[in-house]
């Protein structure tokens, strides 16, 4: 959405701080042995103390108030009381919410306990180019520009991008215009940043695949070839400078 108004600015940082927070908290709660409904219930009493509403619940009925997505599933894992969390698990959770009519979007990897299976290198590459990329955007710079960057970024540190899924414009709904903040340089694409506009930047950083895929529960996603899969993303407002990270109660990158 275009920012015009000082209220809208505030609505943004609001509910922003809200699901940064909601994604802080649940990554703290997280322990072994713990089912991934136990966190997701964890996250929506903390969204709902905030008068919150879970935006894949409202937008797409999705079963659960976040999506909690372990070691192989790339996006959109279904909370569940049969899935329990593992010493060394991959794990990534995204929070998004609306509140009074403003709507904000995040998410993040992290290893649970001992990194026994050698997942860091992957999440931290993850966490390092989505800095990157936010760093590089400003109003007038090209969409493709940044995929671009995200993509050799990934490469250098011996990783792959997903290319099917993508940051998006976020604000009145969950998804709004720009909606292809690819993983990738597309050269036809000459869309650019727009000053005062809140978008969710999001990297998918993989080790073997490079298109996501659904399994049949008809919301889960895989990658295509196997392997890993980290996500980071964060609600950004676009400016003449560096963006204002509106997300930054996540503390991702602290």
């Amino acid at each position: 959405m275009s920012i015009t108004k000082e209220s809208e600015l505030i609505g943004m940082k609001k509910i922003s701080e809200v699901v940064g927070l909601t994604l802080k908290l649940m990554r703290e709660y997280a322990k072994v042995g713990m089912s991934t409904k136990e966190l997701d219930e964890y996250g929506g009493e903390i969204l709902k103390s905030f008068g919150a509403k879970s935006a894949p619940y409202v937008t797409y009925g999705f079963p659960g108030y976040t999506c909690i997505s372990v070691n192989e599933e790339a996006a959109h894992g279904i909370p569940s009381d049969k899935k329990i969390l593992k010493e060394g698990d991959l794990i990534n959770i995204d929070v998004s919410a609306e509140l009074n009519g403003f709507w904000s979007d995040n998410g993040g990897s992290f290893v649970l306990g001992k990194d026994i299976y050698n997942h860091q290198p992957l999440v931290d590459a993850s966490k390092n180019i989505l800095k990157k990329a936010i760093n590089n955007i400003k109003g007038g710079v090209k969409i493709a520009d940044i995929g671009y960057l995200i993509e050799t970024e990934a490469k250098k540190a011996g990783f792959k991008v997903i290319k099917n899924l993508a940051g998006h414009g976020v604000g009145r709904s969950l998804h709004e215009e720009p909606e292809n903040i690819l993983n990738y340089r597309v050269k036809t694409n000459r869309e650019r940043f727009r000053k005062n506009t809140t978008v969710a930047i999001e990297t998918f950083i993989s080790t073997n695949s490079t298109i996501a895929v659904e399994l049949q529960d008809g919301w889960t996603l895989v990658g295509n070839k196997g392997g890993y899969i980290t996500q980071h993303e964060q609600t950004i407002l676009v400016t003449g400078k560096t963006p204002i990270v509106l997300t930054k109660s996540n503390e991702i990158w602290v």
